[in-house]
């Protein structure tokens, strides 16, 4: 059974980074594709970014465009997702997921971690 763990997340000022991860147990998880989404309270959660098994990106929001990375280690069963030029707008409750295939729908991912709080503020 995959079992995916995020940790990361934390306050920061606009302008500022933070990396990611997630981390997979259970089952090697360079078979799977690898979706990083995120949600705010009253919205719905909304695909961000996805990595292939082949390392492929397709990123869902062109607001992230530039400023955000998603990359895998195989050799350590994690995804990050490096965030950089942060603005007060991407806080939100990070999560990672997993299926065979990129998607930004939330209802396409059977496996899912607990999330991480990113808060961007001054």
């Amino acid at each position: 059974q995959l079992q995916l763990a995020e940790s990361g997340g934390g306050l920061v000022q606009p302008g500022g980074s933070l990396r990611l991860s997630c981390v997979a147990s259970g089952v090697t998880l360079g078979y799977y594709y690898i979706g990083w989404f995120r949600q705010v309270p009253g919205k719905e959660r909304e695909g961000v970014v996805c990595v292939s098994s082949g390392d492929g990106s397709i990123y869902y929001l062109d607001s992230v465009k530039g400023r955000f990375t998603i990359s895998r280690d195989n050799a350590k069963n994690a995804v990050y997702l490096q965030m950089n030029s942060l603005k007060p707008e991407d806080t939100a409750v990070y999560y990672c997921a997993a299926d065979f295939r990129c998607s930004g729908y939330v209802e396409e991912y059977t496996y899912w971690g607990q999330g991480t709080q990113v808060t961007v503020s001054s």
